[in-house]
C-alpha cells in the first residue's frame, strides 16, 4: 500500500525519458511524423503487388486482382490519413493498422491462389 508510482512501474526517478521497453512507447508509434510509415508501406505494397501481378492468370479467378486493388486502396488510405489526420498516436496507429492489413491481404491472396493451383497443401 505504501509503494510509490515509480516503485510500481519499476522506473527509477533519474531514468531518462524515452527509455521504456514497452512496445507501445516506441517513437515510431508516439512521435513520428508518419513519413517512415508511408515509405515502408509503399515498399511493402510494391512488393506485394509485384508478387500478385504474375498470379493474375491463375485460378481462382479474381483473387489476385482483388488483392492488388485492396492493397492500392489501403495504401491510398495511408496517404489520406497521413495528410488529413492530426499528428499523434491516433494517426500513427491507423498507419500501422493499414500496413498490417496490406501484409495480411497480400499473404492471404497469395495463399488462396497457391492453394487453388493444387501445388500447395494448406493445413
Amino acid at each position: 500500500m505504501g509503494r510509490s508510482v515509480d516503485a510500481m512501474t519499476g522506473k527509477k526517478h533519474d531514468e531518462p525519458i524515452g527509455t521504456s521497453t514497452r512496445v507501445r512507447d516506441q517513437p515510431s508509434l508516439t512521435t513520428s511524423t508518419g513519413k517512415s510509415w508511408l515509405i515502408l508501406g509503399g515498399l511493402l505494397a510494391a512488393i506485394a503487388i509485384a508478387v500478385l501481378v504474375p498470379l493474375l492468370s491463375q485460378p481462382p479467378a479474381g483473387v489476385a486482382l482483388f488483392g492488388i486493388c485492396a492493397i492500392v486502396a489501403l495504401y491510398a488510405a495511408m496517404v489520406l490519413v497521413r495528410v488529413n489526420a492530426r499528428p499523434g498516436r491516433g494517426m500513427l496507429g491507423w498507419l500501422a493498422g493499414f500496413m498490417i492489413a496490406i501484409a495480411l491481404i497480400g499473404v492471404v491472396c497469395v495463399g488462396i491462389v497457391a492453394a487453388g493451383s493444387g501445388n500447395v497443401v494448406l493445413l
